[in-house]
């Protein structure tokens, strides 16, 4: 067998999910950022056009991409500890959760995010490149102008979609609180997939220090700052601090 390899974005929250699992799972793999603006190409290489984005996984000669699927395929490779719970009633619900915070927050978040950050060059330029050198930070910045109007057209961002961008964050809010059991948990008496995706698709917004990727909040333009805390006294952030404090664990990429 050969080591896994997950290529990521590394502040998206979806490629954050797909992290979550393989570091949930314990399961070393080697984890590649393919260039900022330059990984529609290589997603669509990848996966001979069947994906546009990321994450991709390399496992044992197959390539794996869309979180679900990726999640789905560590279930079976690497079945513990689980992420899909043992009993069916329990099971049917995790699933029912994660495609609802996929479909239903994933997408919106995003928008209403990038509607900001693209029309800022300084959180553009993060974005794009957490890690980058100050020269390259500077690039990025200056390429913001022609990159921010290509993003936006490619989520399909404007006025309309980033306000219902919100009013879907809230609404996920509210589907977080209304679903904790008395376990703590959204589905069963433990950690599942549901609790996973909830919690790593809200990452942007709660920016739990356990997690290596979330923007600072000095980072963030200044109607994000505001969205945010307008929400972070609310359960559902504390429920998403707790997620990461108790099952976020370390990391399991290798060099």
């Amino acid at each position: 067998m050969t080591t896994p390899v997950l290529y990521h974005i590394e502040v998206s929250h979806y490629n954050e999910k797909a992290r979550w699992a393989l570091d949930y799972k314990g399961v070393p793999h080697e984890r590649k950022a393919p260039m900022p603006m330059a990984h529609m190409a290589w997603a669509v290489a990848m996966t001979r056009g069947q994906s546009k984005t990321f994450p991709i996984l390399r496992l044992n000669g197959d390539t794996v991409h869309d979180s679900t699927k990726i999640i789905e395929r560590l279930e079976r490779d690497y079945p513990e500890p689980p992420l899909y719970p043992s009993d069916p009633d329990d099971l049917r619900r995790a699933l029912e959760l994660e495609e609802f915070f996929d479909e239903e927050l994933g997408p919106h978040i995003r928008r209403a995010a990038f509607a900001e950050v693209t029309r800022d060059s300084e959180a553009f330029a993060w974005i794009a490149a957490p890690h980058a050198g100050k020269l390259m930070h500077a690039g990025f910045k200056g390429f913001a102008a022609i990159a921010g109007p290509m993003t936006r057209m490619r989520y399909g961002i404007n006025d309309e979609t980033a306000v219902k961008g919100r009013e879907k964050t809230v609404a996920a809010l509210d589907r977080v609180e209304s679903e904790v059991g008395p376990s703590g948990y959204l589905a069963g008496d433990g950690f599942t997939v549901a609790d996973l995706t909830a919690a790593a698709l809200l990452f942007p917004l709660v920016r739990p220090p356990e997690s290596s990727e979330a923007l600072p909040a000095g980072g963030l333009p200044e109607l994000l700052q505001r969205f945010r805390a307008e929400h972070e006294r609310r359960p559902a952030f504390d429920w998403v601090r707790e997620m990461y404090r108790r099952h976020r664990g370390v990391s399991a990429a290798v060099a």
